[in-house]
């Protein structure tokens, strides 16, 4: 079987890295990479060459038993995929309905990884995770970069400098790693989570919890938030809004699968922060929680810098990459045995993954 590796069109990272690759060959799979697949990743052609067969992109599709993208393929592109192929990619069929549809009339068989289930016997699988923890670093050093004062505290003979106000909204995987990061540079951080079983790690971090009564509860949301009522999200809003005007970073993270992102801080909120403040707004491509996000861009607004940047973690592809590829391995070594696909439908990973088992299954009926 073919497992092809294509080269992202918008993304820096690789979903396939060599080292990786050369476990993933050893569960059977011939593997194919596209010239220049890695280079943005710092990757080269050469590295992958002792593991893989480097060709074009023509010759990679036509070849694909099993194609793996982070990104999907366009639609002219995943035409060309033969029929029955496997592609493995994030889909987000909670967020584009008619996908799943589309890729059986094409006659393809996909996988979702976002669709993992977020379990603990899954975690090793879980590309939202791990590419989570990358952006709630990197959002830290964003706003550091963008922010024209100090981080930590500084005593110097010319005086001293307060340390910088965090403020973080979501406290999930991104958040938390948000704020480690930011408490590593000497700032002060208080933290906002729906789910007050986040108050425990927020503080263990040395983070401030600010608790908002009234949440809805999560559980059974398979370590995703969930939809709150409107009076929550006002009260939130209002704590929310007394905690930014004194804050010089805010890093939101809020994000309910399949829905708009939760709106968290609106254009008043804003424009009562200190001039020269950061946001960072990691819910940009799903709406922003900032209601001045705009996605992919970084724009001011009275002042404040807000960033809109829902892939962050592109901008550290080498790491990113590695991680992604490590998952993806995980997954392969319960969907790959001797080189041939093992559909088990009575795994609960295989089952939440494979988007498209409907309609193969009234096929074979």
């Amino acid at each position: 079987m073919k497992f092809a590796i294509p080269r992202e069109r918008e993304d820096t990272r690789v979903a396939l890295v060599p080292e990786v690759a050369e476990k993933v060959k050893a569960l059977g799979l011939e593997i194919l990479v596209e010239e220049g697949a890695g280079a943005s990743a710092y990757y080269t052609d050469e590295e992958y060459a002792s593991v893989a067969t480097v060709t074009t992109r023509q010759e990679l599709l036509k070849q694909a038993d099993m194609l793996l993208c982070i990104n999907p393929l366009p639609d002219e592109e995943l035409k060309q995929l033969k029929k029955d192929a496997i592609v493995i990619s994030e889909f987000r069929p909670f967020l584009d309905k008619e996908v799943a549809e589309k890729l059986r009339a094409m006659g393809l068989r996909g996988f979702s990884m976002d669709m993992i289930p977020r379990t603990t016997l899954a975690q090793s699988m879980d590309v939202l995770s791990s590419m989570a923890s990358i952006a709630g670093y990197k959002a830290v050093l964003e706003a550091a970069r963008h922010l024209p004062r100090y981080f930590p505290m500084m005593i110097t003979a010319a005086g001293s400098i307060r340390p910088a106000k965090v403020l973080i909204l979501g406290a999930g995987v991104a958040g938390l790693q948000a704020i480690a990061t930011a408490r590593r540079l000497g700032s002060m951080v208080e933290a906002s989570d729906t789910r007050l079983a986040a108050k425990e790690e927020v503080e263990s971090l040395g983070g401030k919890f600010i608790v908002v009564e009234g949440a809805r509860d999560d559980k059974g949301a398979g370590g995703y938030a969930v939809e709150q009522s409107e009076d929550f999200l006002q009260r939130q809003r209002a704590e929310v809004q007394a905690r930014a005007a004194k804050a010089d970073v805010i890093i939101t993270t809020a994000q309910v699968r399949g829905r708009k992102a939760p709106l968290l801080l609106p254009k008043e909120t804003v424009e009562k922060m200190r001039r020269g403040s950061v946001i960072v707004d990691l819910a940009a491509s799903t709406g922003g929680n900032c209601e001045l996000t705009q996605d992919n861009k970084v724009i001011e607004h009275n002042g404040v810098t807000i960033i809109g940047n829902s892939n962050l973690a592109g901008l550290m592809p080498q790491d990113a990459s590695v991680l992604y590829a490590n998952n993806v391995f995980n997954f392969l070594k319960i969907l790959v045995k001797d080189g041939q696909l093992t559909l088990d439908m009575n795994n609960e990973i295989i089952r939440g993954a494979y988007f498209t088992a409907e309609a193969k299954a009234e096929e074979q009926a």
